[in-house]
Protein backbone atom coordinates (compact mmCIF):
# COMPACT_ATOMS: atom_id res chain seq x y z
CA UNK A 1 0.00 0.00 0.00
CA UNK A 2 1.30 3.41 -0.96
CA UNK A 3 -0.02 6.60 0.57
CA UNK A 4 0.41 10.28 1.31
CA UNK A 5 -0.58 11.50 4.78
CA UNK A 6 -0.73 15.14 5.83
CA UNK A 7 -1.24 16.88 9.16
CA UNK A 8 -2.04 20.59 9.04
CA UNK A 9 -3.71 20.75 12.45
CA UNK A 10 -0.88 22.42 14.37
CA UNK A 11 2.12 24.72 14.26
CA UNK A 12 4.21 22.00 12.60
CA UNK A 13 3.25 20.87 9.10
CA UNK A 14 3.79 17.11 8.81
CA UNK A 15 3.78 15.06 5.63
CA UNK A 16 4.56 11.38 5.14
CA UNK A 17 4.80 9.35 1.93
CA UNK A 18 5.04 5.56 2.17
CA UNK A 19 6.38 3.84 -0.92
CA UNK A 20 4.75 0.47 -0.28
CA UNK A 21 7.88 -1.31 0.91
CA UNK A 22 9.64 -0.27 4.08
CA UNK A 23 10.64 3.28 3.30
CA UNK A 24 8.70 6.30 4.56
CA UNK A 25 9.64 9.87 3.73
CA UNK A 26 8.85 12.24 6.59
CA UNK A 27 8.83 16.00 6.28
CA UNK A 28 8.41 18.22 9.32
CA UNK A 29 8.18 21.96 8.79
CA UNK A 30 7.62 24.58 11.48
CA UNK A 31 5.21 26.64 9.45
CA UNK A 32 3.95 29.30 11.90
CA UNK A 33 0.45 28.39 10.72
CA UNK A 34 1.27 29.17 7.05
CA UNK A 35 -0.10 25.84 5.87
CA UNK A 36 -1.69 27.23 2.71
CA UNK A 37 1.64 28.66 1.57
CA UNK A 38 3.78 25.60 2.27
CA UNK A 39 1.59 22.53 1.93
CA UNK A 40 1.76 21.81 -1.80
CA UNK A 41 5.51 22.40 -1.85
CA UNK A 42 6.01 20.00 1.04
CA UNK A 43 3.83 17.38 -0.64
CA UNK A 44 5.79 17.73 -3.87
CA UNK A 45 9.11 17.44 -2.05
CA UNK A 46 7.95 14.34 -0.17
CA UNK A 47 6.90 12.60 -3.37
CA UNK A 48 10.18 13.55 -5.01
CA UNK A 49 12.17 12.08 -2.12
CA UNK A 50 10.06 8.91 -2.11
CA UNK A 51 10.45 8.56 -5.88
CA UNK A 52 6.77 7.89 -6.47
CA UNK A 53 4.00 10.04 -7.95
CA UNK A 54 0.62 10.96 -6.45
CA UNK A 55 -1.12 8.69 -8.98
CA UNK A 56 0.80 5.73 -7.52
CA UNK A 57 -0.88 6.12 -4.12
CA UNK A 58 -3.60 3.72 -3.05
CA UNK A 59 -5.16 6.36 -0.81
CA UNK A 60 -4.57 9.76 0.75
CA UNK A 61 -4.78 10.40 4.50
CA UNK A 62 -5.50 13.61 6.34
CA UNK A 63 -5.71 14.72 9.97
CA UNK A 64 -9.20 16.14 10.45
CA UNK A 65 -8.65 17.59 13.92
CA UNK A 66 -8.78 18.72 16.52
CA UNK A 67 -6.41 21.67 16.25
CA UNK A 68 -6.15 24.83 14.19
CA UNK A 69 -9.53 25.43 12.55
CA UNK A 70 -7.96 27.05 9.48
CA UNK A 71 -5.18 24.50 9.19
CA UNK A 72 -7.61 21.60 9.35
CA UNK A 73 -9.76 23.05 6.58
CA UNK A 74 -6.70 23.54 4.36
CA UNK A 75 -5.58 19.94 4.83
CA UNK A 76 -9.02 18.50 4.17
CA UNK A 77 -9.54 20.61 1.05
CA UNK A 78 -6.14 19.62 -0.33
CA UNK A 79 -6.60 15.89 0.26
CA UNK A 80 -10.15 15.97 -1.08
CA UNK A 81 -8.83 17.63 -4.23
CA UNK A 82 -6.18 14.95 -4.72
CA UNK A 83 -8.67 12.15 -4.10
CA UNK A 84 -11.21 13.53 -6.55
CA UNK A 85 -8.65 14.34 -9.23
CA UNK A 86 -7.01 10.91 -9.05
CA UNK A 87 -10.11 8.90 -8.07
CA UNK A 88 -8.56 7.58 -4.86
CA UNK A 89 -10.12 6.94 -1.43
CA UNK A 90 -9.48 9.15 1.58
CA UNK A 91 -8.58 8.22 5.15
CA UNK A 92 -9.54 10.47 8.06
CA UNK A 93 -7.15 10.48 11.01
CA UNK A 94 -7.31 12.49 14.22
CA UNK A 95 -4.55 14.40 15.95
CA UNK A 96 -4.99 11.88 18.75
CA UNK A 97 -4.35 8.93 16.41
CA UNK A 98 -0.97 10.40 15.48
CA UNK A 99 0.02 10.75 19.13
CA UNK A 100 -1.30 7.31 20.10
CA UNK A 101 0.64 5.55 17.35
CA UNK A 102 3.80 7.55 18.09
CA UNK A 103 3.96 6.66 21.79
CA UNK A 104 4.44 3.14 23.15
CA UNK A 105 2.86 3.69 26.58
CA UNK A 106 0.19 1.13 27.49
CA UNK A 107 -2.15 3.85 28.76
CA UNK A 108 -1.78 7.32 27.32
CA UNK A 109 -3.66 10.59 27.44
CA UNK A 110 -3.21 12.31 24.09
CA UNK A 111 -3.35 16.09 24.43
CA UNK A 112 -3.58 18.98 21.97
CA UNK A 113 -3.28 22.59 23.13
CA UNK A 114 -6.65 24.34 22.89
CA UNK A 115 -5.45 27.63 24.38
CA UNK A 116 -6.21 29.46 27.61
CA UNK A 117 -5.08 26.52 29.73
CA UNK A 118 -7.48 24.09 28.07
CA UNK A 119 -6.82 21.00 25.98
CA UNK A 120 -8.34 18.63 23.49
CA UNK A 121 -7.91 15.19 25.02
CA UNK A 122 -8.47 11.54 24.22
CA UNK A 123 -7.27 8.55 26.25
CA UNK A 124 -6.01 5.31 24.74
CA UNK A 125 -5.08 1.83 25.89
CA UNK A 126 -2.49 0.97 23.28
CA UNK A 127 -4.06 2.29 20.09
CA UNK A 128 -7.67 1.75 21.17
CA UNK A 129 -9.70 4.66 22.55
CA UNK A 130 -10.64 4.21 26.21
CA UNK A 131 -11.96 7.72 26.94
CA UNK A 132 -13.53 9.55 23.95
CA UNK A 133 -12.32 12.92 22.64
CA UNK A 134 -13.28 15.97 24.69
CA UNK A 135 -12.45 19.61 25.35
CA UNK A 136 -11.01 19.61 28.88
CA UNK A 137 -9.46 21.82 31.53
CA UNK A 138 -6.06 21.20 33.10
CA UNK A 139 -7.87 19.81 36.15
CA UNK A 140 -9.72 17.31 33.95
CA UNK A 141 -6.45 16.25 32.34
CA UNK A 142 -4.78 15.87 35.74
CA UNK A 143 -7.64 13.64 36.90
CA UNK A 144 -7.01 11.22 34.04
CA UNK A 145 -3.26 11.34 34.61
CA UNK A 146 -3.94 10.39 38.23
CA UNK A 147 -5.73 7.28 36.92
CA UNK A 148 -2.47 6.08 35.37
CA UNK A 149 -2.57 7.63 31.91
CA UNK A 150 0.73 8.97 30.58
CA UNK A 151 0.25 12.46 29.07
CA UNK A 152 1.50 12.68 25.47
CA UNK A 153 1.54 15.67 23.12
CA UNK A 154 3.26 16.93 20.01
CA UNK A 155 4.85 19.78 21.96
CA UNK A 156 5.82 20.46 25.61
CA UNK A 157 2.54 21.51 27.24
CA UNK A 158 3.37 21.20 30.93
CA UNK A 159 5.74 19.29 33.19
CA UNK A 160 5.49 15.53 32.80
CA UNK A 161 4.10 15.52 29.27
CA UNK A 162 5.94 13.22 26.87
CA UNK A 163 6.67 14.77 23.47
CA UNK A 164 5.83 12.46 20.57
CA UNK A 165 7.13 12.40 17.00
CA UNK A 166 3.89 13.39 15.29
CA UNK A 167 5.14 12.74 11.76
CA UNK A 168 6.11 9.16 12.63
CA UNK A 169 2.76 8.66 14.35
CA UNK A 170 0.97 10.10 11.32
CA UNK A 171 2.59 7.51 9.06
CA UNK A 172 2.02 4.62 11.49
CA UNK A 173 -1.65 5.51 11.94
CA UNK A 174 -2.18 5.91 8.19
CA UNK A 175 -0.73 2.46 7.55
CA UNK A 176 -2.57 0.74 10.41
CA UNK A 177 -5.93 2.23 9.43
CA UNK A 178 -5.63 1.67 5.66
CA UNK A 179 -8.76 -0.48 5.67
CA UNK A 180 -10.83 2.49 6.85
CA UNK A 181 -10.19 4.57 3.71
CA UNK A 182 -13.44 5.73 2.11
CA UNK A 183 -14.73 8.25 -0.41
CA UNK A 184 -13.35 11.78 -0.13
CA UNK A 185 -16.81 13.08 0.77
CA UNK A 186 -16.42 11.31 4.12
CA UNK A 187 -13.66 13.70 5.23
CA UNK A 188 -15.17 16.00 7.84
CA UNK A 189 -13.44 18.22 10.37
CA UNK A 190 -13.43 17.14 14.01
CA UNK A 191 -14.21 20.19 16.09
CA UNK A 192 -14.55 19.78 19.86
CA UNK A 193 -15.48 23.41 20.47
CA UNK A 194 -16.53 26.51 18.54
CA UNK A 195 -13.90 28.70 16.87
CA UNK A 196 -12.84 31.90 18.63
CA UNK A 197 -14.83 33.92 16.09
CA UNK A 198 -17.96 31.86 16.75
CA UNK A 199 -17.52 32.18 20.51
CA UNK A 200 -17.29 35.98 20.21
CA UNK A 201 -20.42 36.26 18.03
Amino acid sequence: MKFLAVDTSGKQLNTAVFDGSSETVFRREDCAMKHSVLLMGEIGAAFSQAKIAPKDCDYFACVVGPGSFTGIRIGIATVKGLCLALEKPALALTSFDCLAYADKSAKKLCLVDAGHGNYYACAYCGTEISVPPAFVSRADADALIAEGYTPVAGEPLFEGVRTADVAAGLSAAALAKAGEARGAHMLEALYLRKSSAEERS
